[in-house]
């Protein structure tokens, strides 16, 4: 699958060369400029550059990243250079940090704080757009240096995995695309897609599972409404769904009333079950070499 990790953020590559300009709009619209590259080419790239990566062991001692150690990196990102904030990172990966939990601890939640101190009027326009720029520099290197790992599946098990239409959270779908490729899987994510472009995707490639995030709160008529046109024009008819996210975490028995197969509270949990439904389909996982 290939990677928007290794795209350039056309919206954050204009804002840093036209910083003044953008001082311009009103405060409305850079907040959802801003909060957009935050969550949909920020966030989703963090979830990428954990992409295949053989994970290093964490030392016992080792308490997890605390929100306000990420908090604190981020304040920070407004002042240090690129190479700075890079020794910071390594620093941790000395002292035993996984990868894991370096994204998805320190530099996601960093690239949130950023856009919040900015909503709040902690730090101007300029400053956020350089301390992103920063994050997204270490980022790209630590990703660099974690080689992809490979495993084999019997059987051609393929999934597609996607937001709710409509949800604007698309990480979350990414996540669980990088859990299920390092795990063996055929796996393709969309981030932002419309119903019409799901429905296409479905009905030109067999999927063997579909699994669909829901973060907002969205009728149940809606959800059951599209997992009902999912299996209509699937091009595989013994498809599975599954469904996840904040929405489904709250209220765990809409999986049932919606019509889907099965559900998780996170991508590792999800792996689980996607693996026991496909078992029970006639294919098997192979161990990991």
């Amino acid at each position: 699958m290939a990677s928007v990790f290794e795209v350039e953020s056309s919206a954050l590559r204009h804002i840093i060369a036209h910083p003044l300009g953008t001082r311009r709009r009103s405060h409305e619209n850079d907040a959802r400029e801003l909060a957009d590259i935050v969550e949909h080419h920020m966030i989703p790239r963090l979830m990428l550059a954990h992409s295949r990566e053989k994970t290093s062991p964490i030392a016992e001692d080792l308490g997890p990243l605390s929100p306000e150690f990420a908090d604190e990196f981020a304040i920070n990102l407004l002042d240090w250079d690129a190479d700075r904030a890079l020794c910071e990172v390594e620093g941790l990966v000395k002292r035993g940090y996984g990868i894991q939990a370096i994204f998805l601890d320190l530099l996601a939640p960093a690239a949130r704080k950023l856009g919040a101190l900015w909503e709040e009027d902690r730090c101007d326009f300029v400053e956020v757009t350089m301390g992103l720029w920063r994050l997204q520099e270490v980022m790209r290197e630590i990703a660099s240096r974690s080689p992809p790992i490979k495993r084999s599946l019997s059987g051609p098990a393929r999934a597609l995995f996607s937001p709710m239409p409509g949800d604007q959270h698309g990480f979350g779908a990414l996540m669980i695309d990088e859990v299920f490729a390092r795990a063996g899987w055929e796996s393709e994510a969309l981030i932002d897609p419309q119903r019409r472009e799901l429905l296409t995707v479905i009905s030109q490639k067999s999927f063997d599972l579909v699994g669909l995030t829901i973060t907002s709160d969205s009728p149940s008529s809606a959800l059951h409404s599209l997992i009902r046109a999912i299996r209509t024009v699937s091009a595989n008819p013994a498809a599975r769904m599954m469904i996840g996210g904040r929405m489904v975490n709250a209220h765990p028995e809409i999986a049932e009333e919606v019509g889907a197969d099965g559900t998780a509270k996170d991508a590792f949990e999800a792996l689980g079950v996607a693996e026991r439904m496909i078992a029970g389909m006639g294919l098997h996982l192979n161990p990991a070499p």
